[in-house]
């Protein structure tokens, strides 16, 4: 099997990372290919064009509803008095049983079910308490930051108190609604910072950095995984998914690590720990921090096990493998939180949208991962998902010389597994004969001893009367000569 055939279903050319519009910076799958700034431009498109086509719609339906009303008012003009009495005694009666029914519906249950809902799914105080703590601990650092801008620091400070005002009152709308509030808010800011306020470029980002962090901490809970969204079902979904290709080795996705070596092992370690840490952030930039510090840990492993640089197809397959064996939670909320709140500045450019556009693609080649992309047989790869085996290990005569150490010792290791497994199930099965056979034995003891004792019954004799003791005064008849008594001689 040749190298390219191995990598047919992994390898990802470079220019499929960038916005398919060609305009130079990174796209993403979640949207649809597009970089943020072309993605904006297509919804807006998309939305003024389904704007356009509902008010079609509506004016059409309100033509249609005119001519049936006039249709219907000639009707009703030629009928009689008596019917028209009837028909409105029967509106009237209508209109009762509906403002009867409306009554289950109104404002107060919807708020009364509603505020069980809320105190039902409502966190715990140590948990509300935690974050309360680090919310007031954020508004301070960004106090103290925008205390170096002066001037141009109140007016940051006056724009994000009234941004966060306004997403307050816009709980109700869509979370790609508040998305495209976030966005407006980073372009806006941003461009006042530059032309309104003067502020060099590398102040700039560090001022992004710190007001998205700073709405972000206190935007968390209301944004991330948000119930109007499917977000937590493609979570389930995704982690069904990997644990069900658990299977999935390292030589089919030929991921060029070799984790004998101690040195890549630990980085593999750092990487599985950095990319699920990524959920306990609360912030994008953080977010991302995590994904880059894991995308590092990776190129060092490669390089260290392949004494060379690292490239883009050994590291999608590795990245792809370390998705796989660490199972991040919550992973499709975190990518779209990402996506939807981080500045669009850090996605579209730099080493954080690159790592971050390459877990994107890793994770839909999991989605979608099939027999082909693996080099296995349609049935191989159904029995495999099912459960109902695993691939066999490859005798060692077998190996090609080139095949990565680890996978060779992986094959080792779940052959000594095997070996102790059924090893384990001799001893449990000849520990239950054992306890079996003590049953037995004590069964049969207890017998012998219940018929010794019925055959030969036990006789209690009467108490015997005590003897004498042996120095007590002599009696009559005992026929003991005397004692003998001392001597006493003179001189």
């Amino acid at each position: 099997m040749s190298l390219k055939s191995e990598r047919r279903g992994i390898h990802v050319d470079q220019s499929e990372l960038l916005c398919k519009k060609g305009c130079g910076y990174y796209g993403n799958p979640a949207w649809q290919g597009f970089c943020s700034k072309c993605w904006r431009e297509e919804y807006h498109k998309a939305r003024q064009k389904q704007i356009q086509e509902d008010w079609e719609l509506a004016e059409r339906l309100q033509r249609e509803e005119e001519e049936a009303y006039a249709s219907s008012q000639s009707t009703q003009g030629a009928q009689s008095l008596t019917f028209s009495k009837f028909e409105e005694k029967k509106t009237n009666e209508k209109t009762r049983k509906v403002t009867t029914v409306k009554k289950f519906f109104t404002a107060s249950s919807r708020t009364g079910a509603k505020k069980e809902i809320q105190e039902a799914k409502a966190p715990s105080p140590s948990i509300n308490r935690q974050a309360s703590i680090e919310t007031d601990r954020v508004s301070k650092e960004f106090i103290e930051f925008l205390k170096t801008y002066h001037k141009p620091g109140q007016d940051i400070y006056k724009q994000c108190k009234l941004f966060l005002d306004t997403m307050n009152h816009k709980r109700d709308l869509s979370i790609e609604e508040q998305s495209e509030c976030a966005q407006d808010f980073y372009q806006n800011v941003a461009e006042k910072l530059q032309t309104r306020w003067k502020v060099p470029p590398e102040k700039v980002e560090k001022a992004m950095d710190q007001i998205e962090k700073y709405i972000m901490t206190r935007q968390y809970k209301y944004v991330f995984c948000p119930e109007t969204t499917d977000d937590e079902k493609k979570d389930l979904a995704v982690q069904k998914r990997i644990r069900a290709l658990h299977w999935v080795t390292p030589q089919m996705l030929c991921v060029p690590v070799n984790e004998e070596i101690p040195e890549v092992s630990d980085m593999v370690v750092k990487a599985i720990t950095d990319i699920i840490e990524m959920d306990s952030k609360r912030v994008p930039r953080d977010k991302l921090a995590c994904i880059t510090k894991c995308s590092k840990h990776i190129f060092n492993a490669i390089k260290i096990t392949k004494n060379e640089p690292a490239s883009a197809d050994d590291f999608l397959p590795t990245l792809i493998y370390i998705v796989l064996k660490g199972n991040p939670p919550r992973l499709q909320s975190n990518i779209q939180y990402i996506t939807r709140f981080c500045n669009p500045s850090r996605l579209m450019t730099g080493e954080d949208g690159y790592y971050f556009t390459n877990l994107c693609c890793a994770v839909a080649f999991i989605e979608k991962l099939d027999a082909q992309s693996l080099n296995l047989s349609q049935e191989d790869f159904d029995r495999f998902m099912t459960g109902q085996t695993s691939p066999k290990k490859q005798e060692s005569d077998s190996w090609s010389p080139d095949v990565c150490l680890g996978v060779k010792q992986m094959y080792k290791n779940l052959d000594l597994l095997s070996q102790l497994n059924e090893r384990q199930d001799r001893i449990v099965s000849e520990a239950k004969k054992l306890e079996k056979d003590l049953i037995d034995w004590t069964d049969g003891v207890a017998k012998e001893v219940q018929d010794i004792v019925e055959k030969y019954p036990l006789e209690i004799k009467p108490k015997n009367q005590a003897l004498a003791a042996i120095d007590s005064e002599n009696v009559e008849n005992d026929k003991l000569p005397p004692p003998l008594q001392p001597q006493v001689y003179a001189g």
